[in-house]
């Protein structure tokens, strides 16, 4: 029923920048929270950002506080996270997911649907 499409990864040098973006459609996503993870080759999936309905309230996993940022357009079903300051330990599948309600969330549980993945790969 919910359909969601990650794009904008690639392979980029240490230092630099991407930007992910995740459309959505078949759900009402103006009230629905969202989020990034991510998962790496032999590693379990992690918490990386997620964001409220509205943009409002935003919540980032450590690791990445300062280098990450996750927004929200409401108007194009779009939600995106800007990667800064990329390291070699940012690689791997980032995937977006929709939560059941408005709110955060940084667990995978509190998630019920998922896109299919894009690969960021950074080099040394």
């Amino acid at each position: 029923q919910m359909q969601l499409v990650e794009s904008g990864g690639g392979l980029v040098q240490a230092g630099g920048s991407l930007r992910l973006s995740c459309a959505a459609s078949g759900r009402s996503f103006r009230r629905t929270g969202m989020g990034w993870f991510r998962q790496a080759p032999g590693k379990e999936r992690e918490f990386v950002a997620t964001i409220n309905w509205s943009g409002g309230s935003t919540y980032y996993t450590d690791s990445v506080k300062g280098r990450f940022t996750i927004s929200r357009d409401n108007a194009k079903n779009t939600v995106y996270l800007q990667i800064n300051s990329l390291k070699p330990e940012d690689t791997a599948v980032y995937y977006c997911a929709a939560g059941r309600t408005l709110s955060l969330s940084a667990v995978t549980t509190d998630y019920d649907y998922w896109g299919q993945g894009t690969q960021v790969t950074v080099s040394s």
